[in-house]
């Protein structure tokens, strides 16, 4: 007798084992449980798709990624130097036409869901005292943070009370903070943390997410992090939150100052 054969993403990384279920439908729940439309999460899809193209094409992203060799399936030298995964030409009519992955009369879709891509990421954290000794450019100060941790099946709204945490601990209001950065496991969750926080859209997410640039696991904590960051930067802002959901029911949110 032989074990079935799993996809080893899917089982070690996109699989909720308290609930034996998709990380999928954990997207499809944040819907249901907070009136988000299917038509929601395409038109947020297609925001992030348009936001991202355009930082590439104006050169924001080249402050925070840089050119990678490799090959490319045919087995030829090739440089990649821009996320593979945007689509600006992409449309809510378009998406509209996808049927449901993971409900068939549910709403998260393949256009409308993170693009599980590859990638990697790095930062230095460092002491101030440690970085002036150094030399090095100071490119931001972690403030505080917070963790919050929800029923698993809840995962994709953990963001909206760790955010809460961090800005009560901290005295401030979310029109205090100048850039939101949330990363996008599905529309259906962006939409919700952003209406259950008051977040106008003018600072959330503001050069696109993961449903983009995509979600490469372990790596896109920090991705999300430099590309608040970045964003602060372009923008002339001072303040931002970082967030993220994380298996199991946890979300983490970081105040970054620069």
């Amino acid at each position: 007798e032989y074990s079935e054969m799993k996809s080893v993403l899917i089982h070690d990384g996109l699989w909720d084992g308290y609930n034996d279920q998709h990380m999928g439908n954990t997207g499809e729940k944040v819907a249901c449980d907070f009136d988000i439309s299917r038509e929601d999460s395409d038109k947020y899809s297609v925001r992030s798709h348009r936001l991202a193209h355009r930082a590439w094409e104006s050169g924001l992203f080249e402050w925070e990624a840089f050119p990678v060799q490799g090959v490319d399936r045919d087995g030829n030298s090739m440089m990649l130097v821009n996320d593979q995964g945007i689509r600006a030409s992409t449309s809510v009519t378009e998406l509209g036409e996808l049927k449901p992955v993971f409900d068939d009369a549910g709403q998260v879709t393949a256009g409308n869901a993170s693009q599980i891509s590859d990638g990697a990421s790095a930062v230095l954290v460092v002491s101030r005292d440690r970085a002036e000794a150094e030399g090095w450019e100071i490119l931001a100060s972690i403030v505080d943070q917070s963790t919050s941790g929800l029923s698993p099946a809840d995962v994709m709204t953990a963001p909206i009370p760790a955010v809460r945490m961090l800005l009560e601990r901290n005295n401030l209001t979310i029109d205090d903070i100048d850039v939101v950065e949330h990363n996008e496991a599905f529309g259906s969750a962006s939409c919700a943390v952003a209406k259950e926080l008051d977040i106008p859209y003018e600072k959330f997410n503001v050069h696109g997410g993961a449903i983009a640039i995509g979600h490469p696991l372990g790596s896109t904590g920090t991705r999300c992090l430099m590309t608040l960051i970045n964003a602060l930067r372009t923008t002339g802002g001072s303040k931002g939150i970082v967030t993220i959901c994380l298996g199991g029911g946890n979300a983490v949110a970081v105040l970054i100052s620069i």
